[in-house]
């Protein structure tokens, strides 16, 4: 079963961080959840979801993770002005490990500049920032590109961005 890094602090969307998780985990995989450091406890904005960080960033290497998984929220926003995010995060798409961003999540991507050429979803506000860094941007309630990336728009899609990313999961 494949060890998913998940990138996330304080304000992330709840469910699109529980929701994948749940999936995850009930098909077996491990998620390990990531951010400045070990033993912090970060809240989605909707106050639902607190979250234990397993792991500081400077703790982990890229190479020791299958996956990636990138809520959205303003999660992604505040990780990618930290270089160490961005550089983790372009290490999987580099890579071609499969890398799962909903709703905001793709900002990461955006500045980590992987997005090029690449067909990618994301929530409304985000489209046209994605089309700058050269995705092409469709509005579907889920996208696979080179069986590598899955991108999803919104918390409507999750069941659908399950679907593809443990799909994708299997294949590799």
């Amino acid at each position: 079963m494949a060890k998913i890094a998940t990138l996330i602090t304080d304000m992330f969307e709840d469910v699109e961080y529980t929701g994948p998780a749940k999936a995850f985990n009930e098909a077996g995989h491990e998620l390990i959840n990531i951010e400045k450091e070990a033993g912090k406890k970060v809240t989605g904005k909707q106050g639902e979801a607190v979250v234990t960080i397993d792991k500081g960033i400077d703790d982990v290497n890229p190479d020791e993770f299958d996956a990636l998984l990138l809520p959205g929220g303003f999660s992604p926003d505040q990780l990618r002005a930290d270089d160490r995010f961005v550089t983790f995060t372009k290490a999987f798409m580099d890579s071609k490990k499969p890398v799962f961003a909903i709703c905001h999540g793709p900002q990461l991507l955006i500045t980590a500049k992987a997005l090029e050429g690449r067909k990618a979803t994301g929530f409304k506000s985000i489209q046209v920032d994605m089309e700058y860094a050269g995705a092409t941007v469709v509005d579907e309630e889920v996208a696979v590109c080179q069986d590598q990336l899955v991108t999803s728009r919104q918390p409507d899609d999750i069941p659908a961005f399950n679907r593809e990313s443990l799909k994708l999961l299997e294949n590799k």
